[in-house]
């Protein structure tokens, strides 16, 4: 008990000390900033005329220099980046990182805490789930937000393009159009079609443009407009025409995938029932008859049996999840 309770001080205390030490040296890391970007710039006017220029977009980490320079060698981190920027959660890398060892700690605290009274292996299950529970608790919420913010795009989307073939069919450019979609769409429509006017307008090419926005938003509906979009700039065609048989596709494949979803709606609830019926039967035993059910928790036989159950409700799980998943 005491040295759990001395690993979690000592965590603390090395957060905080971090947190201080990243606070003074906020000014030498603007500093140490500028002088790359200065550089950069110096490197760029020495270049060869007939070399490409590329725009540069400088993506911290964390606003702590060390941790920065650590978590860019990691291609794990970045993608964790990647999927904060499409959960429009305006967090850094770094930070979600701290966040999830800081949730961990206190999960972990708290489990200690209430399993003081508790048998020895008991509590030891018990706190390792708080701690894993505590660490990924984070990444699983960022997760759920990018899910969401995807489900509310492709919602809207077709929406935007019925918006921009509009614009386009009363005569304003392909580029205007993307700004009126920015102005008149909600979110998240708004602030990925700002953020792909913003791009051209600034000087990139249409076709990067439209490839960033697959990027930060790669769903199956976005493919096909950045595909339909690029190939009639280069082969030419009523591109009014084209946005509106796209539209149409888009509504029908929802359309489809809502029937799968009431066809598939025995298997999903299948799911539901197989998943929640052990665990539901195990704490109303407990509460019922405690001595019955007790030999599964306090007996390495019944350790043994637990560890199969749980292995095989995971394997059923994803079983009865792939036959169910219906890809349109």
């Amino acid at each position: 008990m005491s040295v759990l309770i001395a690993i979690a001080a000592f965590f603390l205390v090395a957060v905080l000390v971090f947190a201080i030490g990243s606070l003074l040296d906020q000014r030498s890391a603007q500093a140490r900033l500028i002088r790359e970007r200065l550089a950069t710039v110096e490197k760029s006017a020495e270049r060869a005329p007939s070399e490409e220029l590329a725009l540069l977009r400088d993506e911290m980490l964390s606003k702590i220099p060390a941790l920065d320079n650590l978590l860019r060698r990691s291609a794990q981190v970045s993608s964790l980046q990647t999927l904060l920027a499409q959960a429009d959660l305006g967090i850094r890398a770094g930070n979600i990182l701290i966040l999830c060892v800081v949730s961990g700690v206190i999960f972990g605290t708290v489990a200690v805490v209430v399993t003081a009274s508790m048998p020895a292996r008991e509590a030891t299950f018990t706190r390792v789930l708080g701690l894993v529970v505590g660490t990924i608790l984070p990444y699983w919420y960022a997760s759920y937000r990018r899910n969401k913010r995807f489900q509310r795009f492709e919602e809207l989307f077709p929406e935007a393009i019925d918006t921009l073939a509009r614009a386009v069919r009363a005569g304003h450019a392909f580029t205007t159009a993307l700004e009126l979609i920015a102005n008149e769409i909600s979110e998240p429509i708004a602030t990925e079609f700002r953020k792909l006017f913003e791009e051209q307008k600034f000087g990139l090419p249409v076709r990067d443009a439209l490839l960033n926005l697959t990027e930060r938003m790669p769903l199956v509906d976005v493919k096909f407009f950045v595909t339909a979009v690029m190939l009639q700039r280069e082969t030419g065609g009523n591109l009014a025409e084209i946005l509106d048989n796209l539209s149409y596709v888009i509504r029908e494949r929802f359309k489809i995938l809502r029937q799968v979803r009431v066809y598939t709606a025995q298997g999903r609830l299948t799911m539901l029932l197989l998943m929640a019926l052990p665990p539901i039967i195990v704490v109303i035993m407990l509460v019922m008859n405690p001595a019955f059910i007790s030999p599964l928790f306090s007996d390495p036989l019944g350790h043994t049996f637990l560890v199969i159950g749980i292995t095989l409700q995971t394997i059923g799980y994803f079983v009865i999840r792939k036959i169910i998943q219906i890809q349109v």
